[in-house]
């Protein structure tokens, strides 16, 4: 009854002003931190850091933050909080040692307009458990992690290479033929059957996707919560359209990664290619067993991951129950971001992380060596689905490439390694030349 009599007092102007307060009171009661919550910037009423989250490079913001607030601080985005967690030793903590509270999904708005229900990426609680179950049992029926896997790559190859001789060291721009050939793969286990790289239909598909994978990743999307997801055809969809943007859009992201960084680092390119001669000889094509034997390229290829850093940011995460991080408190339901480029390029785990540098994965013996602090895939109880394949697809593509080709800027221009972040992190439209081995340029 107050309320209502002291809003009978007021003139219109008085009325605007009313409002505007109760609702910035409103709103900062609403969003407080918590007791022992990570801190966080001063965020503006309804919006929050929404602002500064939509730059080109959001995981570049998040590094300015990590300098004042430490490896753990909270951003508001939208109406929400969200934990985001910096460097190694904590993203192995919320991953790995709590990673049992750690394995929801918010899922974005632009979902519902892509697709009526979620797929495996953005499930929750049963419903994913059951569809991670199923993808993984039709994957393994389809041949991923088997030996006949590894043919349907070669054969695949096989087209990939035609097409770059096609080009006879011509600059031209890999992106689509890349994707094309990587996206075939997925067509051939789904569906076997495969596209050819001229067909405009799929070209179409593939420019399609790689859009969705951007708007994806912008940070306007998530502003909703989890709706209850089904097992149906339209969660079916969900799941093949997450497969190919897994085991496909990611994968040629890292391959055009993989020749620019060829192009950049002349003295690199001509290391492995002397291995991978020295071990396969003038003709024999490679394959998985290789591997053991060719060292230095196996560490190249897992240094273009860690350094082209294509998922800077990865997928939100969603806290199941209550859960400690850095000896913060997270209450159940919030929303929660490893920054996978924080851990791909912490200084306290690689000895050099600004430079591309292959010896970060070798042994002083020159042998292959892992690192923890390796995870371009993330980790725990929700990685990403497609890494088993995209592990063999990137060693196979990208040894056959450096067997039958040197890569190079083309004459009078130089490659840059500026990049275009949505989902992924995604180099810029280029052009590049494909020398066939022996021709002089």
């Amino acid at each position: 009854m107050l309320v209502w009599w002291l809003w009978e007092q007021l003139d219109a102007w008085s009325a605007l002003i009313f409002i505007v307060v109760l609702l910035l009171v409103s709103d900062y009661l609403k969003n407080r931190d918590g007791k022992n919550f990570p801190p966080s910037p001063i965020w503006v009423p309804f919006v929050g850091d929404l602002f500064s989250m939509t730059s080109d490079q959001p995981h570049q913001y998040m590094a300015k933050l990590k300098e004042k607030y430490g490896d753990i601080y909270s951003l508001r985005l939208g109406g929400s909080k969200t934990v985001i967690v910096n460097g190694y030793k904590l993203a192995r903590e919320a991953l790995l040692t709590q990673g049992y509270a750690l394995t929801g999904r918010p899922q974005p708005a632009i979902y519902e307009r892509i697709y009526k229900k979620p797929g495996i990426g953005l499930s929750n609680g049963y419903t994913w458990k059951e569809h991670k179950r199923f993808v993984l049992t039709t994957l393994r029926n389809f041949g991923v992690g088997k030996k006949s896997l590894e043919s349907i790559i070669m054969e695949e190859v096989k087209f990939f290479v035609e097409a770059f001789e096609e080009e006879r060291g011509q600059p031209f721009n890999p992106h689509y033929m890349i994707n094309n050939a990587v996206s075939n793969i997925i067509c051939l286990i789904v569906l076997g059957h495969r596209f050819e790289y001229s067909d405009s239909h799929y070209q179409e598909i593939q420019h399609l996707m790689n859009k969705g994978a951007y708007l994806e990743g912008s940070w306007w999307t998530w502003r909703k919560n989890d709706p209850a997801a089904e097992f149906n055809d339209d969660t079916l969809c969900s799941n093949t359209f997450d497969l190919f943007v897994a085991g496909g859009e990611t994968t040629a992201t890292t391959l055009r990664w993989a020749l620019l960084f060829m192009a950049q680092n002349p003295h690199i390119q001509e290391k492995v290619q002397a291995e991978i001669d020295s071990v396969l000889g003038q003709t024999r094509l490679p394959s998985m067993e290789d591997k053991i034997n060719l060292p230095y390229t196996e560490a190249v290829v897992h240094e273009v991951q860690r350094k082209a850093d294509i998922v800077p940011v990865n997928l939100l995460k969603m806290t199941t129950e209550d859960m400690t991080i850095g000896g913060y408190l997270i209450p159940k339901d919030t929303a929660i971001l490893i920054n996978l480029s924080s851990v791909l390029n912490d200084k306290d785990e690689w000895e050099t992380p600004d430079t591309f540098n292959p010896g970060h994965f070798l042994t002083p013996d020159g042998k292959f060596r892992r690192r923890e602090a390796f995870m371009p895939f993330s980790a725990g109880k929700r990685p990403c689905l497609g890494e088993p394949l995209a592990r063999i697809e990137l060693f196979l593509f990208f040894t056959c490439l450096l067997k039958k080709f040197t890569f190079r800027a083309p004459e009078g221009t130089s490659l840059t390694l500026d990049a275009i972040t949505g989902f992924t992190r995604a180099p810029l439209p280029h052009k590049i030349c494909a020398i066939p081995r022996g021709q002089t340029a």
